[in-house]
């Protein structure tokens, strides 16, 4: 448990552990983060709620409530072992923080939401603003055009100075991530996953690597120490802070039951703007985003629209980039393809069908038109144009 913390792994202020009362105030078992709130307001710091007695605390809570404050959390030595263990492990070049309410690394925009967290943990460069925050949500199980419309939005949005902000899940997540680190900005934060484990911890184990281009160019950030496991009732809990951190949330591609709703709903509540990108009539991850536009989302079809909504936009750049176009196409079979293709997913008996061609000439020409970018293969037997 003493194990020794390099001077570069946490920016709590130097020769103090306060962020220990910090953490076991917001473990403590019956204290709700309302609760922990008012009791630092009333006493001035969990240090100085630790040293009341019973009385005095009585004058704040109930009796339950009152107890558990006179005892550690549950596996307190274990949880301060693994934190202390996780500061200790900070290489060279990635910061591991923890800052608490009292901090003044503390984001600005998670002191404004009903239930801020007491204590956050982050992970990469976190001296680096994370200015302007846009959060880039949507389906774990998204289309290829969803994957695509998601690094397009997200790579123009950092590059016209927002930090895209989402929580490197399988799918929208992942994606917009990505995009976000495709211009890399050595003066600011260009990406936030705000995750649902302990950042001793990467889930899904797949984004390993992802999360370390994360760390190297923006943050790691939870609100759950190290060694918490990924326990579903964590993510939807983590998706007030993505739209906490964020001055607008966009949906790319979603379910009616998807938890990136949960999201914009969060948004809303905050006062934040919510935007979506329309789909297929036919598509069920289209559902959540027409929903969305019903309740009075912005539909968008391009960066610059996301962009004029947001209350900084006069102070960064307008123009966002156009990535290149591509190369035209001149076959006469690929462009019969792509326009039996049009923009619905459409499987190989149907292209034969709507195309004329023989069944070789189409599967010659849908192997280049999917090599080249243009055509995504997906389950099912079904092919997609991809546009962007």
């Amino acid at each position: 448990m003493e194990n020794e913390i390099p001077p570069h792994a946490v920016n709590a202020r130097a020769g103090t552990n306060d962020w220990e009362d910090w953490l076991r105030l917001s473990l403590t078992p019956h204290i709700g983060l309302q609760m922990q709130h008012r009791l630092v307001t009333a006493l001035g710091s969990p240090a100085a709620v630790f040293a009341q007695s019973q009385d005095g605390l009585l004058t704040h809570v109930n009796q339950v409530q009152a107890k558990a404050l006179q005892h550690y959390p549950p596996d307190w030595d274990e949880v301060l072992a693994r934190t202390r263990a996780w500061l200790a492990q900070a290489r060279e070049g990635v910061d591991q923080a923890i800052w608490t309410w009292d901090d003044d690394s503390y984001p600005a925009g998670l002191r404004e939401i009903d239930d801020p967290p007491l204590v956050l943990f982050a992970q990469g460069q976190t001296k680096r603003p994370c200015w302007q925050g846009v959060a880039v949500v949507g389906s774990r199980n998204p289309t290829p055009q969803g994957k695509e419309n998601a690094k397009a939005f997200a790579a123009q949005l950092q590059q016209a100075g927002c930090c895209v902000v989402s929580g490197m899940a399988m799918g929208i997540d992942a994606a917009a991530h990505v995009g976000a680190l495709r211009y890399p900005d050595p003066q600011r934060c260009v990406t936030v996953a705000v995750v649902g484990t302990g950042l001793d911890q990467v889930y899904p184990r797949q984004h390993h690597a992802l999360a370390q281009q994360v760390a190297q160019h923006g943050w790691l950030l939870s609100e759950l120490p190290p060694g918490t496991p990924p326990l579903p009732h964590h993510f939807p809990m983590r998706n007030r802070l993505i739209a906490g951190l964020s001055h607008g949330v966009l949906v790319v591609e979603a379910a009616l039951k998807s938890g990136s709703l949960i999201t914009a709903d969060m948004a809303l509540s905050q006062g934040k703007e919510v935007f979506a990108i329309p789909g297929s009539i036919h598509s069920v991850l289209s559902r959540g985003c027409h929903a969305l536009l019903r309740q009075g989302a912005k539909l968008v079809e391009n960066a610059q629209d996301v962009l004029e909504e947001l209350p900084f936009y006069g102070s960064i750049q307008a123009n966002t980039p156009v990535p290149p176009p591509k190369e035209p196409l001149t076959d006469s079979k690929q462009l019969a393809l792509l326009k039996a293709l049009g923009h619905d997913p459409q499987s190989l008996e149907m292209l034969l069908l709507s195309s004329g061609l023989a069944l070789e000439d189409v599967l010659l020409a849908m192997q280049v038109l999917v090599d080249a970018g243009r055509v995504a293969q997906m389950p099912g037997g079904l092919y997609q144009q991809l546009h962007g």
